[in-house]
């Protein structure tokens, strides 16, 4: 045994030797340039702690910032039918979906969730721009569905988060017909007598701003998002003229009454409690760890010493 190759020259190696460093350990702000720190991204609801460029969130990270204590419950959405046209671009359909899946972990581009926010009961559901661009399929249209019908059987209001480049071109005219499909989704939740808040993300476009996107009781939107249907490119390239500064941008459609509030990701929750307990036609939530009614009575009874003491 050759003690220097076998015990002292890896010593020396693992001393001197370079440590990896995690790939993901800094993200550089698309907007300023700024390299922030990814806990502390995450801390901020991935909102630049610099510039306050909101950046994509996933589903999953908005309803644990959302729902309280970050704890809600999937709700089941039924599969659709897989590669129905049989479709082929560059890559089949089917290849192009487990890719999406692996990179994701979802099965599709919408997530639907129900649980708490300040003590208030709801139905969310949200869309994934990192799954093929959030893109409307088929199974997007069955999950706004599958959310009406909870959100109307436990008489929940339904809260919608936007994010998509529009229908999904790869399942042609069946996934046009998630436009009405949606849309009836949403009236039945309006029949029903409950509120139906959309949040509109960047970006959101396409089939999805003309239908359930721009159906809401009330429309918020992130600063700065895209809402658009056809893109300020296209728009440009037709009419040959260039658009005023900002335009098809969240507080340019505020400033023209296409939305109620433009609102950071940090206020967000506060402003949905409001707004869906106003509503609902509920008291305002109270804000704060504060006791239950019955501690409160204890603590405001005199305890028998003190009682013989006033006497």
């Amino acid at each position: 045994m050759n003690w220097i190759s076998n015990y002292v020259r890896p010593r020396i190696n693992s001393l001197f030797s370079r440590r990896e460093v995690p790939e993901n350990l800094w993200i550089k702000c698309p907007e300023c340039g700024q390299m922030l720190f990814h806990r502390e991204l995450e801390d901020n609801l991935n909102v630049c702690t610099a510039c306050d460029h909101h950046m994509a969130i996933t589903p999953r990270d908005r309803f644990a910032a959302l729902f309280d204590g970050g704890v809600f419950v999937e709700i089941k959405v039924p599969a659709a039918v897989e590669d129905p046209l049989k479709f082929r671009d560059q890559k089949r359909y089917p290849e192009r979906m487990r890719a999406a899946q692996k990179a994701t972990g979802e099965p599709d581009a919408m997530l639907v969730a129900e649980g708490e926010i300040s003590r208030t009961p709801i139905v969310a559901a949200a869309q994934d721009f990192a799954f093929m661009g959030g893109s409307m399929g088929m199974y997007v249209g069955n999950a706004i569905i599958a959310a009406a019908e909870r959100a109307v059987k436990l008489k929940r209001p339904l809260v919608l988060f936007s994010a998509a480049g529009g229908a999904r071109m790869q399942e042609g005219i069946l996934s046009l017909m998630q436009m009405p499909r949606t849309t009836v989704a949403v009236e039945m939740v309006k029949e029903a007598g409950l509120p139906y808040i959309v949040v509109l993300t960047h970006p959101t476009t396409g089939g999805v701003t003309a239908s359930y996107a721009m159906l809401g009781d009330v429309h918020i939107a992130e600063p700065n998002a895209l809402i658009c249907f056809a893109g300020p490119r296209v728009i440009e390239q037709t009419i040959r003229e260039k658009l005023p500064e900002g335009f098809q941008r969240a507080e340019y459609l505020l400033d023209h009454g296409m939305l109620d509030r433009v609102t950071h990701r940090k206020k967000l929750k506060d402003e949905l409690v409001t707004i869906l307990r106003m509503l609902m036609k509920q008291t305002p939530a109270v804000k704060g760890a504060l006791p239950a009614p019955e501690d409160t009575a204890e603590l405001a009874a005199p305890k028998p010493d003190e009682a013989v003491t006033k006497a």
